[in-house]
């Protein structure tokens, strides 16, 4: 996911960490789904798309987009509210997603602070159910499940989800890879009968599922492509992603 904040640290790290994250994915050899699908076609975008043309994504075909808010409890996208506002005028449904790194803080201190800097959800039939982005740590090479332990690492994403819940009446969408969740979870079941699932998965198809989870809501099947961002699918019709809005 577009997903690293722009930070003081050299210019020469953030590429490494991109280099090293297309590697582990596969993303240089990633395949567009079949151009027939009718399933809606989205984008999710952070600070690195900067100003973003949305009558030409949606020209392209963009139906929804998920945009980066927040990570950890200290940076905001300095381009949230642009990004985000522009996608609704634009007519697309759009969403607000958090970057996790659960060695920073606890779930509930970087749920809530997601909350405060456009994580919320509403009711209007246009804005997606906040997400949370829980991936390898980009910035500690060595320590994809940031240090914690598996029971840790599950009790961090349950704190950001009740927070979340509490908050806005709905669970959040859970972004990862089938890996690193079951290796830094344990496989943890417990969270796919409620949360839907936005997947990473860039090698051509979704392939196998994280442990606990029977199908999935969203996949991202590449890092570029037409759309700005990283590129997703819905997985089902108009209607049920108009209803995935609603709650």
């Amino acid at each position: 996911m577009a997903h690293a904040r722009p930070t003081a640290v050299a210019a020469s790290l953030v590429t490494a960490v991109a280099l090293v994250a297309a590697a582990l994915t596969g993303a240089a050899f990633a395949q567009r789904p079949a151009a027939a699908d009718s399933r809606p076609l989205g984008h999710d975008v952070s600070a690195y798309q900067k100003d973003i043309d949305w009558p030409a994504a949606r020209a392209k075909g963009a139906r929804f987009v998920y945009v980066k808010a927040t990570e950890s409890h200290t940076y905001r996208n300095p381009l949230f509210r642009g990004q985000y506002d522009g996608a609704r005028q634009a007519g697309l449904l759009r969403g607000a997603y958090h970057f996790a790194l659960p060695n920073a803080s606890t779930g509930g201190v970087q749920a809530r602070y997601f909350l405060r800097n456009g994580g919320r959800w509403t009711a209007d039939g246009r804005t997606l159910p906040p997400a949370l982005d829980i991936e390898p740590d980009p910035y500690h090479k060595g320590k994809p499940c940031y240090g914690l332990g598996r029971t840790a690492m599950s009790d961090w994403i349950r704190a950001f989800s009740d927070e979340v819940h509490r908050a806005t009446g709905r669970r959040p969408v859970i972004y990862t890879t089938t890996h690193w969740w079951n290796d830094c979870t344990g496989g943890d079941r417990s969270f796919g009968a409620t949360h839907p699932l936005w997947l990473a998965s860039r090698q051509g198809s979704p392939g196998p599922l994280p442990a606990g989870w029977s199908a999935l809501s969203l996949w991202q099947y590449a890092t570029s492509g037409p759309l700005p961002g990283d590129q997703d699918r819905w997985q089902g019709s108009s209607a049920e992603l108009m209803k995935f809005a609603t709650g």
